[in-house]
């Protein structure tokens, strides 16, 4: 029979074991959606603004967390690959259902497109979170430093001014081909003369609008300008005019995701300094256009 000593040391023993197996427990409960994005919130280093694009857009934020998927745009496409893959949580740069607050003007929800999307997110236990503005306001800007990153040009950049570079004399066409290629953009448009000889390159990512380009275009640090995309009627035919009057000006367009697609990569980089314990995997965004001839 177990003396009153050893009864003592066994449910000591017991109480251990139970404690060790529930922090154990404890360790091993998946992260959340909404706690990757705490982590975010935590690190980013500039302040969380209360109007903001950075908000969940699709699923339930509780959603225990299988695997981070990281893309310029969640498109159907990467949101099949992510879920192939058991990533669960999609963090986005752009948005998801075509327009800026991820509301389509004029659309039905009962879209047939639309509809299917939002079911598959929801079939697929999925969630999607954007990461746009605070993403920009980091310094250096999180996208421009992965482009940057990309086409390795950190030497030629101004140390005052991050979207300003001095390149080594070159042509415009062997530049705009050196950014399709480092940035792997099958379709680049150009406007300006091809042997143009260009050493001052500037640039505006994205689709930033024509009152970001033209207080570029007309500086004297800016001979080329590289952005993702503009209305034809705007900067494109405000440079084409500036070429007919003879003026050394020129304009290349990347088209949206290639511009800022390498942003993510670093998003996806800076992530794993500080999130673990879950996958965290660059789902790069296919350019959907294609050229024809």
């Amino acid at each position: 029979m177990m003396n009153l000593g050893e009864l003592r040391r066994n449910i000591s023993y017991l109480f251990i074991a139970v404690s060790i197996a529930g922090y154990a427990s404890a360790q091993q409960k998946p992260i959340t959606a909404r706690e990757v994005v705490a982590e975010i919130q935590k690190h980013v280093g500039v302040e969380w603004r209360a109007q903001t694009v950075d908000t969940f857009k699709a699923g339930n934020p509780d959603t225990p967390i299988t695997g981070i998927a990281v893309t310029m745009m969640a498109t159907m496409e990467v949101l099949q690959r992510a879920s192939e893959k058991g990533l669960n949580l999609v963090i986005t740069h752009e948005p998801t259902f075509y327009a800026h607050l991820d509301v389509p003007e004029g659309m039905q929800e009962s879209d047939a497109v639309w509809a299917e999307k939002r079911a598959f997110i929801e079939k697929h236990n999925m969630v999607v979170w954007r990461f746009h503005d605070h993403w920009h306001l980091r310094k250096p800007d999180g996208i421009t430093a992965g482009v940057v990153h990309d086409l390795g040009w950190e030497k030629y950049q101004n140390q005052e001014n991050q979207n300003l570079f001095v390149h080594p004399e070159t042509t415009l066409k062997k530049l705009s081909e050196e950014v399709a290629k480092k940035l792997n953009s099958p379709i680049v448009r150009v406007v300006g003369d091809p042997d143009l000889k260009v050493t001052k390159v500037g640039m505006s990512l994205g689709a930033a609008g024509i009152q970001r380009h033209i207080p570029m275009l007309e500086s004297d640090d800016v001979q080329v300008l590289l952005i993702g995309e503009v209305p034809e009627w705007e900067t494109i035919e405000y440079v084409a005019d500036a070429v007919a009057q003879h003026r050394q000006k020129a304009l290349v367009l990347i088209g949206h995701i290639p511009s800022e697609q390498p942003g993510m990569g670093e998003a996806t980089r800076w992530l794993k300094t500080f999130v673990s314990g879950v996958p965290i995997e660059f789902v790069p965004t296919r350019q959907p256009m294609w050229e024809a001839h």
